[in-house]
């Protein structure tokens, strides 16, 4: 049974938000089409280093979350993997709201390359880009992993 583009992401979507446990801690939103994603996210002082600015492994993970849901957006039988990750960091992010695009821009039959940009809605300003590369795994794309419609 064959499903639609907008059925898929938004299994992907609900695999995001209900069935990894990280997001509990990070409470991000994510919008899924197909070869784009946004994830939106609140600057939480709590996920700040010691310079009072955010740890970058926060700019990371919403990079690298858009990045990849952009690509898996684009393959329905399994789960795709990060192979390579390159960030470039342009400005320290200390308030308010961030919202990671990511788009993909080379796709081949075992491989994803997607780019993405983490802006800071409050100032309007990109903070940091990412490339990354991903490569499908041999895990399904199923409900062992939160791979699902609302329940």
């Amino acid at each position: 049974m064959s499903i639609t583009s907008e059925e898929h992401c938004h299994k992907l979507e609900w695999m995001y938000l209900h069935e990894a446990p990280i997001n509990k801690l990070y409470k991000p939103s994510i919008a899924i089409r197909h070869g784009y994603c946004e994830i939106e996210m609140k600057c939480d002082p709590k996920f700040f280093h010691a310079g009072k600015a955010l740890h970058g492994s926060v700019y990371f993970k919403m990079l690298d979350d858009a990045a990849f849901f952009a690509a898996n957006s684009m393959e329905r039988s399994v789960f795709l993997l990060t192979t390579s990750f390159n960030i470039h960091f342009l400005r320290p992010i200390l308030y308010g709201e961030l919202l990671a695009r990511a788009e993909v821009r080379f796709y081949s039959k075992h491989s994803y390359i997607a780019d993405a940009r983490l802006i800071n809605m409050k100032t309007n300003k990109e903070v940091a880009l990412g490339t990354g590369t991903f490569a499908k795994s041999s895990i399904l794309l199923n409900e062992d992993v939160g791979y699902r419609s609302d329940p």
